[in-house]
């Protein structure tokens, strides 16, 4: 059954080129030739503020560019998210942008008692992580604590699951064949819509 995808490419390079913007082509490439409908969000190309309030996040009124956003991935069942691993974690301008999405009243409710309303329900998501180490180091060693952080504290905490992960270790020195090989498993993701 075709599914509605939202791409959202956390590379902060607004120039493109990467090995990861290679892999969402091929995620995309994958899901459009399966039936599936494809949205694409390059953060990196979005003008937008950074939050410094409480107020700002609760109250504030997001940009333009921010709500383009908001209103591709409410309509898409399925995220992909996509970034290279900068100092054990994601990119701050990614950070930022997550932040200004995942407001109140978006992507959670604020409830009179407990835990917030989840308003995310019924999707679920990929992160795609490049990264020079090798991808065992950054789960075994370092407890692959910024890839937990962003499945529990904020993809699970406004309700997607499930939440599937790929881990790309040593993109520095990738031969062609092993490239190739990612990309192939990008296309049958994006084929498969998971």
């Amino acid at each position: 059954m075709p599914r509605r995808v939202a791409i959202i490419q956390g590379h902060p390079d607004p120039a493109g080129g990467h090995f990861g913007h290679a892999l969402a082509d091929a995620y995309a490439e994958g899901a459009l030739a399966a039936g599936h409908a494809v949205e694409r969000i390059e953060v990196a190309r979005l003008d937008f503020p950074l939050l410094r309030t409480q107020a700002d996040f609760e109250t504030g009124c997001p940009p333009d560019s921010i709500r383009a956003a908001q209103d591709a991935l409410r309509r898409a069942e399925h995220w992909v998210l996509l970034y290279p691993l900068w100092l054990g974690a994601m990119p701050g301008l990614l950070k930022g942008f997550l932040e200004q999405v995942c407001r109140p009243g978006f992507a959670f409710r604020y409830a009179a008692r407990g835990m917030p309303e989840k308003l995310m329900k019924g999707r679920s998501a990929r992160i795609v992580v490049t990264m020079g180490m090798p991808a065992f180091a950054y789960r075994w060693w370092f407890g692959a604590h910024s890839l937990r952080s962003l499945e529990r504290n904020i993809l699970g905490f406004i309700g997607i699951r499930p939440i599937r992960e790929t881990l790309i270790g040593g993109v520095g020195g990738l031969g062609a064949a092993k490239a190739a090989a990612w990309l192939e498993r990008m296309r049958s993701h994006g084929c498969d819509a998971r």
